[in-house]
């Protein structure tokens, strides 16, 4: 892959449909982020700078929402900003920005006759604080620059209106400003070196958020400010504030920046620049879980740890990574929240109990298991968790929630009305969207490579256990194949019940070619492979519906409703490449490496749009192929980073175990 060089000049910045388009994301290792547009205007209810995970990595909420700066001269002043209110942008400040990088932070660099400015901008890890490096490159004379900070105080799925609750007055001491929305809520502190305060209690209304018009929801609010921060600025003198849920004084921002730069240094390694670029985006999904556990997010800016999503990110996020310990973590917190045979399938943000309604990310903790033994050949670890595993099949077996059981031929079935289990989980009220009840084709090539699993574990573990392991795997393969085959299209049906089979092309069957075990080769893989290659492949990744199938949809937009309806029926979704590469390169070799090579690169563009240096989760289903969705998804990065070192670089670790 050719170089990365994340970097806009005045094409894009000075144009604001193109500025707002794209989204920068700094995020801080607990849930918690900062994240605008290039323009700096917010265009979503979850932008802001300083989203604060109160219990990581859930509990968010937007307290700082952003800065509105000018630059004040002698001769006048020039406003930096930029706000989008019914029928006006104000400020203006993006005919400015002459220059946008993500190096690997933010750098915004504004410039006009007689003055240019620099700014940098980064989140630091493992706190909820936020630092702002503004250098002053050139000015006609003496300058100032002015802060007016906008407070939200909010759950980050709400809008705030204006109202008399909101605490009215800040507190300025010793260069720093402390404010307090609303009781009970985190103070914020923010620190200006050599700056002071003018107090000046306001609402700004009616601030405008066009993602969420298009996304059929509320997309106005009221923003509150206490006031106006001074400061000096001179030429060669970098002034840095620190935005903060903790007392900064004392603390020195650029040992902070520079402390970031060394961390975000360690997490690439090698040269290879998409390697290097996902290892970067790779960073920003991994968070803690309570004080030291760590999970995933499945995607930013609206998800939080979900065991499936995870379970598929693990190893690209994780393994490709070097990052052996975050994943051991992972494993544990999932197994320790094992109930009746299951993991969960979230964690809500409100930290109630875990939800449990997945029949797959159970059995993607198998792979995710599986491949930490192959990256690390740590088997003690996994010889604690050996009788979990053992459970978990038992209760397969023997049936467990929602009807998920072993039927009498060895297949896998789950399902009852009104609930959704499988990746295809849409769900609008009553309407389950893909109900996909009975034998689902991915489900069982999962389980079959569960039992797969669980018989080369028990030759380390149990050897007793193996030929009971093996008998049950064998037994799956033979029904797979003559229960799943559609001879007159050449693919497999996508779910088979008591009946009727579903003869829909979707990318489910895949799995069947790409998990550690498949269960077909020949001309039956060939001919699957082909079949998704045909109907439902794009540069973006896999549809999730075949074109000219009943209930296709070609673009995922609307109310709630119309995109939920649209989200598993022809949908792009960017994870699904990693599959299908995997795939590729098993069956073609090296012809279908060299293909899946021109794939990956093939994404490139997509990494200097929508979510800046990352991944969308979804797309349009037809040119020019729309990202929708999160700005940033894991199983996108996580499957693409995979997929590419394992299949692409041929870096695969030992299929053995030793």
């Amino acid at each position: 892959m050719k170089a990365q060089n994340i970097q806009f000049g005045l094409q894009i910045t000075a144009d604001l449909s193109q500025a707002v388009s794209r989204e920068w994301l700094e995020t801080n290792g607990l849930g918690g982020w900062a994240s605008s547009t290039l323009a700096g205007a917010h265009t979503r209810r979850y932008h802001g700078l300083l989203v604060v995970a109160t219990r990581p990595p859930v509990g968010r909420m937007v307290m700082l929402s952003k800065l509105d700066e000018t630059l004040v001269f002698g001769s006048g002043s020039v406003e930096l900003s930029c706000n989008l209110y019914p029928g006006a942008v104000h400020p203006q400040g993006y005919h400015h920005l002459k220059d946008f990088a993500l190096d690997p932070f933010p750098v915004f660099t504004y410039e006009a006759e007689g003055w240019a400015l620099r700014k940098t901008l980064a989140m630091v890890h493992g706190e909820h604080t936020l630092v702002l490096r503004y250098e002053l490159l050139q000015a006609p004379g003496p300058t100032q620059l002015e802060f007016r900070p906008f407070f939200a105080g909010r759950d980050y799925h709400q809008l705030t209106r204006a109202n008399p609750h909101i605490q009215p007055q800040a507190h300025f001491a010793q260069e720093v400003l402390r404010f307090q929305p609303y009781e009970g809520q985190p103070e914020i502190y923010l620190r200006v070196p050599g700056g002071y305060f003018a107090p000046s209690a306001d609402w700004y209304y009616n601030h405008l958020y066009p993602r969420e018009a298009e996304r059929g929801l509320d997309y106005s609010e009221d923003l509150f400010t206490c006031g106006i921060l001074r400061c000096p600025l001179e030429v060669g003198k970098p002034l840095i504030l620190l935005a903060s849920t903790a007392d900064p004084c004392g603390r020195d921002g650029q040992e902070l920046l520079a402390g970031e730069v060394r961390r975000r240094g360690r997490l690439v390694s090698g040269t290879d620049p998409l390697i290097r670029q996902l290892s970067q985006a790779a960073d920003q999904f991994l968070v803690c879980r309570g004080d030291t556990r760590r999970t995933l997010v499945a995607g930013y800016h609206w998800f939080s740890d979900w065991g499936r999503d995870t379970m598929i990110s693990l190893p690209g996020i994780c393994l490709v990574t070097g990052r052996h310990a975050e994943a051991r973590s992972i494993l544990q917190v999932f197994a320790e929240y094992l109930s009746q045979g299951m993991i969960p399938n979230r964690f809500p943000d409100a930290g109630e109990e875990p939800e449990y309604n997945t029949v797959d990310a159970t059995l993607w903790y198998f792979v995710a298991v599986y491949k930490y033994l192959q990256y690390t050949q740590d088997r003690e670890f996994v010889r604690q968790w050996w009788p979990a595993l053992e459970e978990i099949t038992d209760w397969h077996c023997r049936g467990t929630r929602y009807q998920i059981h072993v039927d009498q031929d060895g297949l896998l079935s789950a399902g009852e009305a009104g609930v959704q289990l499988t990746w295809m989980d849409a769900k609008v009220g009553d309407w389950v969207v893909t109900p996909r009840q009975g034998k689902a084709v991915e489900i069982n090539a999962l389980w079959y490579n569960a039992l797969r699993i669980m018989e080369e574990l028990a030759g380390q573990f149990a050897p007793a256990r193996v030929p009971v392991y093996a008998a049950l795997a064998g037994q799956v393969a033979t029904r797979f194949g003559e229960l799943f085959w559609n001879q007159e299209q050449g693919y497999l049906y996508d779910v088979v019940d008591a009946e009727s089979c579903d003869p829909s092309l979707r990318p489910n069957q895949l799995f069947a070619l790409s998990l550690p075990f498949p269960l077909l080769a020949g001309e039956r893989a060939q001919s699957v492979l082909a079949a998704v290659e045909q109907h439902l492949l794009t540069p973006c990744g896999l549809r999730t519906l075949a074109p000219g199938e009943p209930g296709y949809r070609p673009r995922c937009e609307g109310p709630p409703w119309e995109r939920d309806g649209a989200y598993h029926q022809g949908t792009v979704w960017a994870w699904l490449l990693g599959p299908f590469v995997t795939a590729l390169v098993r069956l073609r070799g090296e012809a279908g490496r060299v293909q899946a090579r021109g794939l990956i690169e093939g994404l490139e563009a997509h990494l200097s749009e929508a979510g800046v240096g990352t991944l969308s989760e979804i797309f349009d289903a037809e040119p020019p192929f729309v990202p929708r969705g999160c700005i940033a998804q894991a199983w996108s990065v996580g499957e693409v980073l995979r997929a590419y070192y394992e299949d692409v670089l041929q870096l695969a670790p030992p299929r053995r175990l030793s």
